[in-house]
């Protein structure tokens, strides 16, 4: 249950964050996708959502939204009571920094980890697909594991930096580069929602996926599957070091403000401008990156 209610919380959050109407269809498939979890854990989740009146279900059509999400996320969970401990969620951060750590190996039975970090079956299941997706883990014959060491060391994380830094500010000058005012008035929302006080109060998986989600829709606006693919890919990977940076939390005020300065511009069509201020809000980063290799490094 405790998953499910995790899964909800995920769903609402969702829909807050795509401004999702009144009427909208919460699509399981669509939502397992952008969840990297299974259809049945999603069902679930919305089964929940539609006893507490947040959506209602249609007889052979599915699930749709009956309220709008004008709160915070957070806020909207709390009222729903489905802030509950996120096993789930609490169990792969502990894997990733356990890997990193080395404190846990690269290689290891399946029934070990169960065990080590005190998962039923079907949350071992969730956390273990969730790693497979993600790119930096895989399943052995029998009944191990095996985990990347791709970006495992602070230079890892920086050199997938140096590449975003050669793709995104390109995918911005793009022939037909088009962010459509929808997204733009969505991931503008993102950012003030950080400035207004979530840089702070977000957990380290939400801070990340707000990146990558503005991020991967800019790349989106270029139209090119190439770019497209390639951003969406290390970004899947990278998360293993990247949440580890999000301890020190100082500079994504800065980051905020220079990714709404990139919206204007582009809402503008000055994307000449748009790539050169790409391009120097990742060197930025990097930068700040590393000054902060002491918090990347294994302990």
């Amino acid at each position: 249950m405790a998953q499910d209610r995790s899964i909800a919380t995920q769903i609402v959050e969702f829909i807050q964050n795509e401004q999702l109407p009144v009427g909208a269809h919460l699509r399981a498939q669509m939502l397992a996708d952008k969840l990297r979890v299974s259809r049945t854990p999603v069902n679930e989740a919305l089964a929940i959502l539609h006893d507490k009146g947040l959506v209602r279900r249609e007889k052979n059509r599915g699930f749709f939204l009956a309220q709008p999400v004008m709160k915070p996320a957070a806020e909207v969970a709390e009222e729903l009571g489905l802030a509950e401990p996120d096993v789930v969620g609490d169990a792969y951060f502990q894997i990733a920094e356990d890997l990193l750590n080395g404190s846990l190996a690269t290689e290891v039975p399946e029934q070990t980890i169960r065990l080590r970090y005190g998962l039923t079956a079907t949350q071992l299941n969730t956390v273990l697909t969730r790693i497979t997706q993600e790119g930096w883990g895989e399943r052995k014959p029998g009944y191990g594991w095996a985990f990347s060491a791709m970006l495992t060391t602070p230079d890892s994380l920086l050199q997938s930096y140096r590449m975003r830094l050669a793709l995104e500010p390109a995918a911005l000058l793009e022939p037909g580069y088009r962010l459509d005012a929808q997204t733009i008035a969505r991931l503008r929302a993102a950012e003030h929602h950080l400035l207004d006080g979530g840089i702070k109060t977000d957990s380290a998986d939400q801070l990340h996926d707000r990146g990558v989600r503005f991020h991967e829709s800019l790349v989106e606006g270029s139209g090119n599957p190439f770019f497209i693919d390639t951003i969406r890919r290390v970004n899947r990977v990278r998360r293993l070091l990247s949440y580890r940076s999000m301890r020190e939390r100082t500079r994504y005020e800065e980051h905020a403000r220079q990714h709404l300065h990139l919206l204007d511009l582009l809402e503008q069509g000055r994307n000449a401008d748009a790539s050169a201020a790409m391009h120097d809000h990742l060197e930025h980063t990097l930068t700040a990156l590393a000054n902060i290799r002491g918090i990347l490094k294994s302990e």
